[in-house]
């Protein structure tokens, strides 16, 4: 299969020209994308371009050069590459994004630069490509796309079901919905026997108004706090072992919520010689130091490192009150951290923050209402990262021909 393809430089097929504009031209509350050397596009007011393109990251301190797709109107940052088909070039964009992927290890061989690593049109047009008839293109396209189609379906998902448990959360436990409902004698909306938890009036606190017989705590009241630790980098037996070792670059997106892979594994063996311990499931994750207020839930047994807290709830399961109950919090925890160097939550931080804290039959009710949407996102996170390591195994074989189509699409089907 792969000895009928052609061999092209990529700067015959495609037209490859870069943005006009400064990265802090961005806007948060722009309409359009803004495509600069990050992993995600920024927000912008106005667009340069309006069409199906690969935007390619020209620089990289670590020679990491991001590649995204988008079919639009967008901008462009000066040092990221617009790249689109020129006419009559039979090549299908999105066989080029799977194309370009598989080149990434060699755009960092290629690129120039000390301090910071940087990719020139010279060496992008230079760039041989296999190329396939334009109907393989097409079919190798549909393949990765269906997976990747499945993973942003999933994402969307998660997000739904993320912003309906927090919707949740916020109406009962900082807006205080049903009580005000009950108060102003409006019906709350929810069923009776839930409803009946809630009580009718609210009285004064040094926090404000919250619901009658409802409790002011100090957070460290109403949570166990863990502390992580490192394990002895030098010694080589207790890494690149089974068991999952959390820092701050493993936080997931706040809809996907859990954790269920780490950059960095250890051993059993650096567990028992090391100030870290074992998490389960359920276990909110905070970071802590430099990077402060990533919030996660364990989604699988796991460790961490010095510059995280684990949180579980005192007296009752109550973790997925204990997570949603951090995430409000993160505001008040970075305006409180310190230090000369980092910017650190300490234990006293913590302690430093109080909350309101329902009576235990209410979270319980919220326990249950949102355990269902809370363990769906799970098994989403879980799919993904399946269809992700199906995608990635198939992308070099069938770029470089030495898999067959028909192959490949029996493997997908089987997982979607």
């Amino acid at each position: 299969m792969a000895s009928e393809w052609s061999m092209s430089e990529l700067g015959q097929v495609v037209n490859i020209q870069t943005g006009k504009l400064d990265s802090n031209k961005a806007d948060t509350k722009g309409i359009y994308p803004f495509f600069t050397c990050a992993p995600e596009p920024l927000k912008i007011n106005n667009f340069a371009f309006d069409c199906d393109a690969v935007l390619l990251a020209g620089n990289n301190a670590n020679g990491i050069f991001h590649l995204n797709r988008y079919c639009g109107k967008f901008n462009a940052y000066q040092r990221t590459y617009v790249i689109t088909p020129k006419k009559n070039e039979t090549i299908d964009l999105r066989f080029l994004f799977y194309q370009l992927h598989t080149l990434t290890q060699r755009l960092g061989e290629y690129s120039q630069g000390t301090a910071t690593k940087f990719l020139t049109i010279k060496i992008l047009s230079s760039l041989s490509i296999p190329l396939p008839p334009l109907s393989e293109q097409l079919t190798i396209a549909h393949i990765l796309g269906t997976l990747d189609d499945k993973i942003e379906l999933n994402r969307w998902m998660n997000e739904t079901l993320e912003a309906m448990a927090l919707a949740i959360f916020k109406s009962w436990f900082v807006d205080f919905d049903p009580v005000r409902a009950k108060a102003e004698g409006r019906d709350t909306g929810l069923p009776k026997e839930i409803a009946d938890l809630f009580p009718d009036s609210f009285e004064d606190t040094e926090l404000g108004e919250v619901p009658r017989g409802w409790l002011v705590k100090a957070f460290t009241d109403t949570i166990e706090v863990l502390g992580g630790g490192t394990p002895k980098t030098s010694m080589l037996e207790y890494w690149n072992g089974d068991i999952p070792w959390f820092s701050v670059v493993d936080a997931p997106s706040d809809f996907d919520i859990w954790v269920v892979d780490t950059e960095k594994k250890i051993t059993q063996l650096g567990v028992n010689n090391s100030s870290t311990r074992i998490l389960s499931t359920g276990t909110t994750i905070i970071s802590a130091r430099g990077t402060v207020g990533k919030v996660a839930l364990v989604g699988v047994s796991m460790a961490m490192n010095q510059s995280c807290y684990g949180l579980k709830g005192k007296y009752e399961d109550k973790d997925f009150f204990t997570y949603f109950s951090t995430r409000a919090l993160v505001s008040d925890l970075q305006q409180k951290s310190h230090g000369s160097v980092f910017n650190t939550i300490t234990k006293d931080t913590l302690k430093g923050v109080n909350v309101v804290l329902p009576p235990s039959h209410i979270i319980q009710s919220f326990e249950r209402r949102v355990a269902p949407i809370l363990w769906r996102i799970r098994e989403n996170v879980f799919e993904s990262r399946t269809l992700a390591e199906l995608r990635d195994t198939l992308l070099p074989k069938l770029i470089s021909g030495k898999l067959r189509v028909n192959e490949a699409e029996k493997l997908v089907r089987c997982e979607t």
